[in-house]
């Protein structure tokens, strides 16, 4: 797509995110799933920033569609993503991340041997709305991408007795 792009230096993180991209593909052109994110959790294992990738994808055109009819959109929203850093914090080092998947429908193990790397969490949510950011949107015929970013509410409960 002419586009420079930023990854991981690692080996097994590039590994990692090409894994459960990859692995998701299917589901996503099936339709089934609603929504992607990279979670970051604090050391208590509380989820203090979201980046969501919300996705609708128009099944009636199967595989009729050709890269280049979404190249240009999808260049302008990837773009649109290196300069989104400036919306978010430096978290500390000792928090983690994970990339996790909402499915409008679970789809059946045996169906499938992708449905093997997905397990469900049991990643703790806020007890409010979060606030929204929004980073970009794209819409086109056969893909409709929402990008955000969630922080907890204003009036999410803080952590007590020195938990952070």
């Amino acid at each position: 797509m002419n586009l420079v792009v930023q990854r991981a230096r690692h080996p097994q993180l590039r590994d990692y995110i090409h894994s459960a991209v990859f692995g998701l593909l299917p589901f996503i052109q099936k339709g089934m799933v609603e929504r992607a994110a990279v979670i970051f959790f604090n050391t208590d294992g509380i989820p203090v920033e979201r980046f969501v990738f919300k996705l609708a994808v128009n099944l009636s055109y199967g595989s009729k569609v050709e890269e280049a009819d979404l190249e240009f959109t999808l260049r302008s929203f990837l773009i649109k993503l290196s300069v989104s850093e400036s919306l978010t914090k430096v978290l500390p080092c000792d928090y983690r991340w994970e990339i996790t998947a909402y499915f409008r429908s679970l789809p059946e193990a045996s169906a499938n041997k992708d449905v093997k790397q997905w397990i469900p969490t049991d990643a703790r949510q806020w007890e409010q709305p979060p606030l929204l950011t929004p980073i970009k949107s794209m819409s086109s015929k056969p893909l409709c991408v929402q990008l955000y970013i969630e922080h907890p509410s204003l009036s999410e409960p803080k952590p007590q007795n020195g938990e952070v």
